[in-house]
């Protein structure tokens, strides 16, 4: 994978949406998560699927609908300060 991209299970672990990278590949598995790239939304069915700086991503966890744009891809799960770096909340219309 290139450097300016990341799978989508890492990146939902890395920004602490998840506690383990398995239960975000399942959750993603489960066609959980959409993904809007260029205007163009669609909804991710492989663990593998990548997400780039500007991606915006939506889910619901804990009851609790989630949209956000990716900011950063991180290099490791870092603390919540440094999680919290790598995306910005969108609001939903």
């Amino acid at each position: 994978m290139s450097e300016d991209s990341c799978r989508v299970d890492v990146w939902l672990w890395r920004a602490r949406f998840f506690k383990t990278r398995s239960l975000a590949a399942r959750y993603v598995e489960e066609g959980r998560v959409r993904l809007t790239r260029s205007g163009m939304e669609t909804r991710l069915d492989k663990p593998s699927r990548s997400v780039k700086v500007g991606d915006g991503l939506v889910f619901a966890v804990g009851g609790r609908l989630i949209a956000v744009a990716v900011e950063g891809l991180g290099e490791r799960r870092g603390p919540a300060t440094e999680a919290r770096e790598l995306y910005s909340p969108l609001q939903i219309s």
